[in-house]
Parts: C-alpha cells; structure tokens; sequence
C-alpha cells in the first residue's frame, strides 16, 4: 500500500515567532492523537530551516525547502543549493511548483533540472504539474502535465524514478477556494501514474502523487479516499495547526 504524505507549503509567508506557535501546535495535535495518519513535513522559506531543524528534530514532521537551484555551488547570488538545504536536515524540496512557473518562468527542462538536482543532494524532489484555467477551458490539461512530467522523466533514472514524489496542483483551484472534484482531480492523478508506469510499473505502483488545489479539512477525506490520490501539498490551510491537523489525519 502506497504512503500518505501531507506537505505544508508556506509559500512567502512566517515570523520566527508565528513559526514557532504553528510548529509547536502541529507536534503537540500529533502527540496527543495516536490514531493512524499520513507522513507530513513542511517545505518553508529559506530563511527559517534552521529554526524547522531545531524544533522539529525529533518529531514526527520532516521540513525541506520551496525551491533548488541547478547548481552545486558558485557565483549565483540568491540560490541556493541543495548542499545548503541538506545541511539543515531538509528531506524534501519542491520543483516546479506553479509559482515558479509563472512568476519565475521557469521551462519544464529547468524544473527536471532541478530535480535532478535535488536527487544528488539526497533529498526527495516534489515535482509540481498543473494546468491554468486557460489550459483547462481549450482542452489541453493532458498536454499541458504530460509535457510537464515527461521532461523530468526524461531526465531520469529508473532508481532514480523510486526517490520522487509527484503533486498535481490545477494553478485554477490554488488560493481561488475553488477544488477540482474529487473524480476530476482522480483523473489527472491517474493519468500521471500510467505515464510513470510506462517507463516503471513498480516506481508507478509505490510513487505517492499529491493533490495540490486547494485541499482543507472539509475535503480532504473525500479526495483521498480516491485510488490514485496519495496526499495533499499544502498552501493556506498549513499555516493554521488545527486545519494541517485536520487534513493528516483524513487519512
């Protein structure tokens, strides 16, 4: 059986102060609920993973970052490296997510880049696919995430194929409360595992691919009681303790 993964994507948002009340009551609701539950973690600024190493060691809440640079080291003001996310104990980091895309214009080769950037500093890669609203209206969502996830299996082993993690995360249902239907968004997820299943029906199989639109406690049990559907990647509703709480343990 697949894990359940729930990641919290803070996005540009914390205080060191704020940081430690939303930890502190995210480890306190794990520790006083036994109950069976997904893995989660928590993908934050830059400027707060030594803080999330420090209160988080030790607990049930992995950390890693929200964005890679492709390169190892060197004269790149502003990046930042997989080494330096590694040495604050970061077990994830995210690539590609819409953000990126949009803001950053990052191409589809730049985020299998940074995938692969992520796998040689042994971290897991979060690779983010998704479709404007736009896209979804002309009818182009499969090209759109298959053109998406194809550049970074092009880039990849099959041992490599093994340590990733996918999220689809449909840009029309981030931050609009909108939420793709639970049937919608099995769709997409299903569609992403069979293109993993072509190149590796075992990677296919274990891989957990995350729903990324929009996810809250009201919803979650409902999109991840779905077959292909392993977890959520978090924005707004990880920022509260009682609503991340709410969607981990969905489960």
């Amino acid at each position: 059986m697949r894990r359940k993964l729930v990641i919290g994507n803070w996005k540009m948002n914390g205080s060191r102060a704020g940081n430690t009340a939303l930890l502190s009551g995210i480890v306190a609701g794990l520790a006083a609920n036994d109950a069976p539950r997904a893995e989660c973690a928590v993908c934050v600024p830059a400027p707060y993973l030594a803080q999330c190493a420090a209160e988080l060691q030790g607990t049930p809440v992995s950390w890693g970052g929200q964005d890679i640079s492709v390169y190892a080291a060197g004269a790149y003001t502003g990046e930042v490296s997989g080494s330096m996310l590694a040495d604050f104990g970061s077990h994830y980091v995210l690539a590609g997510h819409s953000e990126r895309r949009a803001y950053h214009q990052e191409s589809n080769e730049l985020v299998a880049r940074k995938a692969v950037a992520a796998l040689a500093a042994g971290l897991t890669p979060v690779v983010c696919v998704g479709e404007t609203l736009e896209q979804r209206e002309a009818g182009q969502t499969v090209a759109v995430v298959m053109g998406q996830l194809n550049a970074v299996l092009s880039s990849l082993s099959l041992e490599d194929l093994d340590k990733i993690v996918l999220a689809y995360e449909p840009v029309w249902a981030i931050g609009t409360g909108k939420t793709a239907t639970p049937q919608i968004a099995q769709e997409v997820h299903a569609l992403l595992r069979e293109r993993v299943a072509q190149k590796s029906a075992a990677a296919a199989a274990a891989m957990p691919i995350l729903y990324g639109g929009s996810m809250k406690p009201d919803n979650a049990k409902e999109l991840m009681a779905q077959p292909d559907i392993d977890g959520g990647l978090i924005g707004g509703a990880a920022l509260k303790a009682p609503d991340f709480l709410g969607i981990i343990y969905a489960v």
